[in-house]
């Protein structure tokens, strides 16, 4: 049964990647095909989807800033949205409902209104890992979305409380105390090196965060996502970040099959899948003009409220909740499964073409924006070397040609904190999205100074949506660019990238050349013996 099911994983992930959509459509495509032969999940298969919400929970933590969930556009559009659409939703039920759409419909008040409130949130698996494909976790819009997905697991939390009657433990007062813990979880981290330890001590940590909540009752998931921010400002959070995405991928693929084991459809089911999924037309329109009356800019609350467009797969634990209490009937939970499923090819699919549908679209998007809400970038003066992505390698390139370049040589960063860091320390760099058009627009005549454009941005989807945003803006300049492997090279050549660096490969050719000139030194004379 293991191999079946990773062989059928892979071959359909594999399969879907072909024609341009991400493996996590094809592994819930996997899910429901096994469910339809007669395949049964075993136990293996639901732990290591345990396994991979936990882990993802951490790594949000490790770059959660708490200070962003009491922001009122967070905390203020999670809860009014929540609110708004299980109304919204009760009522569209419920006319349905009285004409006799579908017999599905025809349900008291109060589950329609359970319905709803379960459909209110959004994927926390589905929505990160479409932010970690695009590396968008830094950005404005991503922050803001990671914030309202973890006021909505608060929610869910306080929810699956009050109604299985399942009180926290008194012990539950105790776990205030983890914030004493963290100079020691620090200090830990800094000894643990670099090799397999580091990984290792993140599934402690991890796991230990997750059994220590569900020792005093408390939904586990929210102890690993605690433990994780204890560790944010740690300088090792990224590297454990990176040591755990692998991982974490892997075992989510556990979470995406067993959704499709839920229940099989039938074709009367069809018409209230249709109207659910047809209603995250709403669900996005909701949070967008939310967004914007909280004097969020246009491009940021349409880049969060379609990201946010999908149903969390917190609906099914509800469902599983109501069914056992006898509040509906097990047709829904198919019903809601198969919902879910289908708002997560349509959210990933639309969200991959988020950035050219904003720059077609961008005057319509901004038009319902406050008075002083749209974004504004900073121009880069009289620069000739445009950096784009001021990580390790964008600030390193930066350094070695600042010498012969100075201030004709500007670095381009979105994430606003890293930027003060960098001018602080001297460095000539402006905010700025890379796959904005308007980052593009507003350099204007600028833009004709500029001679070279460098991505060294973390994302192949990021670099292949700047490419677009510099074709259309019009730049005919030089292009250069990072990449990890020779197919990513190539694609990014066809793209019409004039110089790629692979830095997997010619990382061997950089350190020979600041080795190089040791050879041409003098050997030194020896010592003369001792008489």
């Amino acid at each position: 049964m293991d191999f079946v099911w990773i062989l059928v994983a892979f071959l359909c992930g594999f399969v879907v990647k072909q024609v341009g959509m991400p493996p996590l459509v094809g592994y819930l495509l996997a899910g429901f095909g096994l469910n339809a032969v007669g395949m049964e999940p075993d136990s293996v298969l639901n732990r290591l989807a345990d396994l991979g919400i936990t882990l993802m929970l951490f790594t949000i933590g490790l770059k959660l800033n708490v200070k962003a969930l009491l922001k009122t556009e967070v905390w203020a559009t999670s809860v009014l949205h929540t609110s708004l659409w299980t109304l919204l939703l009760v009522g569209v039920v419920s006319l349905l409902g009285w004409l006799g759409i579908s017999h599905y419909l025809e349900i008291p008040w109060q589950t329609q209104a359970l319905i709803g409130f379960a459909l209110s949130f959004s994927s926390t698996v589905c929505v990160i890992k479409m932010l970690e494909e695009a590396s968008e976790l830094k950005a404005r819009h991503g922050k803001i979305v990671v914030g309202i997905l973890v006021i909505q697991d608060i929610v869910a939390v306080i929810f699956l409380v009050a109604s299985t009657g399942k009180i926290p433990s008194i012990m539950a007062f105790g776990l205030l105390g983890l914030w004493l813990l963290k100079p020691m979880l620090h200090r830990l981290v800094s000894r643990v090196g670099h090799d397999e330890l580091l990984p290792l001590l993140g599934f402690f940590l991890a796991l230990g965060g997750s059994e220590l909540f569900s020792l005093v009752h408390m939904k586990g998931d929210l102890g690993a996502l605690l433990i994780g921010v204890l560790l944010a400002s740690h300088s090792k959070s990224v590297e454990i970040y990176k040591a755990l995405m692998g991982f974490k991928d892997l075992f989510l693929i556990g979470f995406f099959l067993s959704i499709g084991f839920t229940a099989l459809p039938t074709l009367d089911m069809a018409l209230p899948v249709l109207l659910l999924t047809s209603l995250l037309i709403v669900k996005f329109g909701l949070f967008f003009v939310l967004m914007l009356k909280f004097k969020i800019s246009g491009r940021t609350s349409y880049l969060s409220a379609l990201a946010l467009t999908n149903f969390s797969e917190f609906g099914l634990i509800v469902a599983h909740l109501s069914v056992d209490n006898g509040w509906l009937s097990n047709d829904w939970l198919v019903i809601l499964a198969v919902s879910m499923s289908l708002s997560f090819v349509l959210s990933t699919a639309v969200y991959r073409r988020a950035h050219h549908i904003y720059a077609r679209r961008k005057e319509q998007i901004n038009r319902y924006e406050r008075p002083g809400a749209h974004s504004t970038y900073e121009t880069p003066v009289q620069a000739e070397v445009l950096i784009l992505g001021m990580g390790r390698v964008g600030k390193g390139a930066y350094r070695a040609m600042e010498a012969e370049y100075g201030n004709r040589i500007c670095g381009v960063e979105s994430d606003p904190e890293r930027i003060a860091y960098l001018k602080s320390k001297g460095l000539n760099v402006v905010v700025g999205d890379a796959d904005d058009m308007e980052f593009w627009e507003s350099i204007g005549a600028a833009r004709n100074d500029i001679r070279l454009v460098m991505m060294a941005l973390p994302a192949q989807l990021e670099m292949k949506s700047t490419l677009e945003m510099l074709r259309l803006s019009g730049y005919t300049g030089k292009i250069s660019a990072v990449a990890r492997y020779d197919d990513e090279c190539q694609e990014l050549i066809d793209l019409g990238v004039d110089v790629v660096f692979n830095y997997y490969l010619e990382v061997g050719a950089g350190f020979a050349a600041e080795s190089r000139h040791l050879l041409e030194e003098p050997a030194p004379e020896p010592e003369p013996a001792n008489a």
